[in-house]
């Protein structure tokens, strides 16, 4: 988006006093008409930061827009360094709590692990604590950590999660499926006492509050005892049991002993908003985990830095472990920054591969979870739209995506369907078909181009709502060849718009997405696959059907023209008048003669024609 004189008459004069800012390190604060401080920023030079809000031309983040929009003047101040303009910033943030600047606000509660009061007890996450007798663990800070490990702890010790109930539904029904795939040790089959379910209960709580270590060391010392007095059946199951364990902290995100104090933090988007999530473990134990809504969505590194000094520079400990989903600018500044306030050293890092790599993967599902209830729309469509930005190499989220497909009969019926998605879902109010009018012979690239080239002439006439709007992202469906046809065609239009086509395979699917002299492949991004897969199965079904239409009509048109003294003129005329052949059959041979203009002779003709259509 543009920052113009109109939107901003202060232009002219924010440009002149900033023509003559200094080079020099510092912070920069903005304000609007009534002197109020609406953005706080940092710089390593403050002429070419802030000449950047103000040049002629420069496209803007509509959050950055806003804020440009409403500044009437601006205050600076120098620093000695960049370090020190960093800590101004955080500090200045802090005090003045500015508009445009990311304002923290968690998701925080508090959440308990509850072992029912039953005669075979289970575990539950639970928000709030009652008066039923039964016992509670807690409280916990994370609602995410709590319910993390009582789903490991049901997995490993294989409690039932079902809803009946014990003893009195013992053996009414089949075991669940999830006996049989070892996920539930099938206490409805009555084969297992009450003492002997409540002491496997007791490991699974003893395994949430001290870690699979000392489980496993428990365990293994019944497990000697029992061998000792030759009760080898409850041996093995120990033995099981033991191995359960060791199993799953191999893939378990709950409790790892390699993972000291860290914590673990990322940043999603949908392209207009933004949320993150920090997961923090403390000990080898998942502690807990907050979320916060960082409002409308800037640049992903700068929101990143933001983020992290805002968000340590109100707590009374940092961990010596910093992992991000996505590399930093200034990460040896910030690292410095929080070593000084903490008095130890602090490593910030985005790890590339392995189990660290799965947790910052975890962060970000959390974040996008959480922004997904924000903004009303899926984790999968906001997840989706992310990975296909990145993917691409697009600079900002697509949130409004155009696709365009050509569909024929050799050379006749000619059409093209266009299809827009809007934050990953369909959006059939602005669909559109076309009829190809300059293109006489068989040629997708000129029927694309003639397309294209009708679509944004429509943008620029501002004649219909649909073609009003610029896309963030055109899919053709095709390869470079209609790349490299089209491209042209916008260059000549002054549109600049990021477009790619759709490849298929040999069985017609989704293969890659063409760039105009490559391809890229989707096959590690599945959920921007899916919804490429989508789209481009929804705009080959919009094409085809419309082009299915054409020819029925046609065909419907020419046999009307086999009556003599009908030509084609007089055939539309009927068909566009009656629209529907319901309405056609139900046509007076008077109304068919008045409207085609023919005689009495051709009326009847064409009548009997209609009604043995």
């Amino acid at each position: 988006m543009y920052i113009t004189e109109e939107t901003n008459p202060r232009l002219p004069y924010l440009r002149d006093k900033t023509s003559k800012l200094t080079t020099s390190p510092g912070c920069y604060i903005m304000k609007d008409k009534a002197k109020k401080i609406i953005y706080i920023g940092k710089a390593k030079n403050l002429r070419n930061r802030v000449t950047s809000y103000f040049r002629k031309g420069q496209d803007h983040l509509p959050k950055v827009w806003k804020m440009v929009s409403n500044v009437y003047d601006y205050d600076f101040i120098v620093t000695d360094s960049e370090f020190e303009a960093l800590v101004l910033e955080c500090s200045l943030i802090k005090q003045y709590t500015p508009k445009y600047n990311i304002l923290l606000k968690d998701d925080k509660g508090y959440s308990y692990i509850r072992v029912t009061n039953e005669e075979y007890p289970r575990l539950q996450a639970v928000l709030q604590k009652y008066d039923d007798g039964a016992e509670y663990i807690g409280p916990y800070t994370s609602s995410f950590a709590v319910k993390q490990a009582v789903v490991e702890a049901n997995k490993v010790f294989m409690l039932p999660t079902c809803s009946r109930k014990f003893p009195q539904d013992f053996k009414k029904q089949r075991p669940c499926l999830n006996m049989h795939i070892k996920q539930c040790m099938g206490v409805c089959t009555g084969r297992f006492s009450k003492e002997e379910y409540g002491g496997i209960v007791r490991q699974a709580v003893d395994y949430i509050r001290n870690g699979s270590s000392d489980s496993i060391e428990r365990l293994t010392e019944e497990m000697n005892r029992a061998s000792e007095e030759l009760d080898f059946e409850l041996a093995a199951k120990l033995r099981d049991r033991i191995q359960a364990i060791r199993k799953a902290a191999e893939s378990q995100k709950i409790i790892d002993e390699s993972i000291k104090d860290t914590d673990i933090i990322a940043v999603t988007h949908n392209g207009e908003m933004a949320c993150a999530s920090v997961i923090m473990y403390r000990g080898g134990r998942l502690f807990d985990k907050a979320s916060y809504f960082l409002g409308e969505y800037d640049d992903g590194v700068k929101m990143r830095e933001d983020f992290i000094m805002q968000y340590y520079s109100s707590k009374d400990f940092v961990p010596k472990e910093i992992l991000l989903d996505e590399e930093i600018a200034n990460g040896e500044i910030i690292q410095k920054f929080l070593r000084q306030k903490y008095g130890h050293a602090v490593n910030i890092s985005t790890p590339k591969r392995g189990q660290f790599l799965r947790l910052t993967t975890l962060a970000k599902s959390n974040a996008t979870e959480y922004l997904s209830i924000k903004v009303g729309r899926t984790s999968k469509e906001i997840k989706a739209l992310e990975e296909l930005a990145k993917a691409l190499g697009l600079s900002k989220t697509p949130r409004y995506i155009e696709c365009y497909d050509i569909s024929n009969l050799a050379s006749s019926n000619m059409v093209a369907g266009m299809v827009v998605f809007e934050n990953g879902r369909p959006c059939k109010k602005y669909y559109k078909k076309f009829s190809i009018k300059t293109v006489e012979e068989q040629n997708d690239y000129a029927c694309m181009q003639e397309v294209i080239e009708r679509r944004f002439r429509n943008y620029f006439e501002k004649t219909d709502e649909g073609f009003s709007i610029m896309p963030d992202l055109i899919l053709l469906d095709g390869g470079n060849g209609h790349v490299n046809a089209v491209t042209p065609v916008l260059e000549r239009m002054g549109i600049s718009c990021p477009m790619f086509g759709l490849v298929k395979d040999s069985k017609h699917r989704t293969r890659a997405v063409a760039t105009g002299g490559g391809e890229i492949s989707l096959v590690k991004c599945r959920a921007a696959f899916n919804l490429v897969t989508a789209i481009q199965d929804e705009v080959h079904r919009v094409a085809i059907t419309y082009q299915a239409q054409r020819h029925k009509k046609n065909s419907y048109q020419l046999e009307l023209t086999k009556v003599r003294g009908v030509g084609e003129k007089k055939a539309a005329k009927l068909i566009t008048t009656f629209k529907t052949k319901e309405a056609l059959k139900n046509a007076s041979e008077e109304e068919i003669a008045r409207t085609a203009g023919v005689n009495d002779d051709a009326a009847r003709q064409l009548k009997e024609i209609i009604e043995e259509m």
